[in-house]
């Protein structure tokens, strides 16, 4: 397999997600990070237990993000489910600025992925703003959720090919409990792609607003 050219001279890529399913905005450039070779780091805070699905044990978003992103070939060691409430995130951003400072000592990323901006879910939201706080002398990206978003600012591009694609929509498959969702819809996840592809002369590629960018 080929390896390509790490994104921005990244050594270290921290994925911060408010749940466990978000990196659907952004795995498919964590396929391509960890192919060139890169250090990524993944955290989801919650594992939302409190909106799973009836009929699905209350851990199973835990162990479908573990599926998911082993299958996009991160290291089980490398991959963080914390146990904040969902939907509970803005009474606790004292506490998360405070965990992310954390990782910040303990690891120092130079490239950092969050939530877009425009993301109106109250912890997308936050977790977008204390990132930024926590992790503003790094570059930063935000990742589209788009049945959260009011817009987009789509300033930034990272090109994927039809096998990176593919195993994109093999990881998000593996959330077998959000498949109600339209989003999840493997149609959905690569018309979308298609898009984003198309806007930047590419057959697939993921979007994303440049927030921050350090040279």
């Amino acid at each position: 397999m080929q390896k390509t050219k790490p994104l921005l001279d990244a050594k270290r890529v921290l994925i911060l997600c408010a749940h466990a399913d978000d990196e659907y905005g952004c795995a498919g450039t964590m396929i391509r990070l960890l192919r060139s070779g890169v250090e990524v780091r993944y955290i989801a805070l919650s594992r939302c237990e409190e909106s799973v699905p009836e009929g699905y044990p209350p851990d199973i978003l835990e162990k479908e993000c573990r599926e998911c992103t082993r299958t996009l070939g991160m290291k089980p060691q490398n991959v963080e489910i914390w146990q904040y409430l969902v939907r509970h995130f803005p009474g606790h951003r004292q506490e998360i600025l405070e965990d992310f400072i954390r990782i910040k000592g303990e690891y120092n990323p130079d490239l950092v992925f969050v939530p877009s901006s425009s993301d109106t879910h109250q912890d997308h939201a936050t977790v977008y703003a204390e990132g930024f706080r926590a992790f503003k002398h790094a570059s930063i990206l935000g990742y589209e959720v788009p049945q959260n978003l009011r817009s987009f600012e789509n300033t930034a591009f990272i090109r994927l090919t039809k096998e990176e694609l593919d195993l994109k929509i093999a990881g998000l498959s593996c959330y077998r409990s959000q498949l109600f969702r339209q989003c999840s819809d493997p149609g959905f996840i690569r018309s979308l792609a298609l898009v984003r592809g198309g806007q930047c002369n590419a057959e697939f590629a993921e979007a994303f607003e440049l927030i921050r960018l350090i040279i």
